[in-house]
């Protein structure tokens, strides 16, 4: 068995959400859930089929986040690991949306971090078995820390 760090580098503006599902249909429902939520979101999807021809399938309304999400799984190459790149919105805008549609079975992470999947390797495939998301805390925050917090929440949009 080895254990391998992927790591992911993600382009400015673009965040993206990865998780584990479980049928083919994935890939299609994934599309019609992030396509409703907001007309201008831009998105790519890219999911490995884990049995049969184990193909990555993908789609998407933005050839170059497609391109990206298809490259992440490439990398990963695990079964029923799926990966969504956005740009023109937030995690915070499609998780809920994602986090219903029936294959899904869980999601590893919702990043524009730098990001490592774990992945292991085993006689029978591969499975990530963890995530790093960004990097090591540096401490706590303190009053100043707390005003900047605030002041960007409301900067752009999340609170009033």
């Amino acid at each position: 068995m080895e254990i391998e760090a992927v790591s992911v580098k993600i382009p400015e503006g673009v965040n993206i959400i990865a998780g584990m599902s479980h049928f083919i249909k994935t890939v299609e429902d994934l599309y019609e859930a992030l396509a409703s939520s907001s007309p201008h979101l831009k998105f790519g999807i890219a999911f490995c089929e884990a049995s049969g021809p184990t193909l990555i399938r993908y789609d998407g309304n933005d050839k170059e986040l497609t391109d990206f999400a298809v490259d992440i799984a490439k990398r990963v190459a695990a079964g029923h690991f799926f990966v969504v790149a956005i740009r023109n919105g937030y995690p915070i805008n499609v998780l809920d949306k994602i986090k219903k549609v029936d294959e899904v079975v869980n999601i590893l992470v919702a990043t524009a971090n730098p990001v490592q999947f774990l992945v292991v390797e085993t006689d029978q495939g591969r499975g990530v078995i963890g995530v790093v998301d960004g990097f090591k805390s540096k401490g706590v925050e303190g009053d100043a820390d707390k005003e900047h917090r605030h002041k960007f929440l409301r900067d752009i949009g999340y609170k009033r």
